[in-house]
């Protein structure tokens, strides 16, 4: 069980006191929760678009083991209960850049899905073309937390996950992160079931 640190505690004391979360049910209030305290950004409260259901089988791919893939290693280095994937580095994923004229996080994401196969959680918090990629490819995930940031395609992305089929986090509008991202992801790997 993981120990929570006093100043942990006394922020989401504080962070519960200034937001209503009890319309979600438990994994997404626990994500929004987590989500707000890593960003200190109660407006998350009304643009994460999460469904229970769909956390809830994540919470089951990841107890059972599945693979987690990120975007990039700041969201890895975010992930702090689990080993994660990450391709953006790899001179693979430099030379299909190149040669295919993408991104190397979508170059990466290319990579992973051929090393994961289906049932992975996919966590993008930096590249929507990352993300773009991964809602147009056949990964079929166990779960993907899309929350990109920026000013150029992450909102679309984000949208365009919301309008897939996909099992999914994630919120409306530029605003996401390596941090939000990673943090959405921890609150699953740590939920206890009250």
């Amino acid at each position: 069980m993981r120990s929570v640190h006093p100043i942990e505690a006394e922020s989401y004391r504080i962070l519960r006191g200034l937001v209503d979360l009890s319309r979600f049910g438990p994994l997404s209030r626990a994500v929004a929760e987590r989500v707000i305290h890593a960003s200190a950004d109660p407006e998350y409260a009304d643009t994460l678009v999460l469904d229970e259901d769909a956390l809830e089988c994540g919470l089951e791919a990841l107890r059972r083991g599945a693979p987690i893939v990120t975007d990039v290693r700041m969201v890895a280095a975010g992930i702090t209960a689990r080993e994660t994937l990450c391709f953006v580095s790899d001179l693979r994923a430099k030379e299909m850049s190149e040669d295919l004229g993408i991104t190397r996080s979508a170059a990466g994401f290319r990579l992973a899905a051929d090393e994961v196969g289906p049932g992975a959680a996919w966590v993008v918090g930096n590249a929507p073309t990352a993300l773009f990629e991964l809602v147009d490819m056949d990964a079929r995930p166990a779960l993907v937390i899309g929350l990109p940031v920026g000013f150029v395609g992450a909102a679309e992305s984000k949208e365009g996950l919301i309008r897939s089929d996909l099992p999914s986090v994630a919120n409306r509008g530029p605003k996401g992160g390596s941090a939000v991202a990673a943090a959405a992801l921890n609150a699953i790997l740590y939920f206890e079931e009250r």
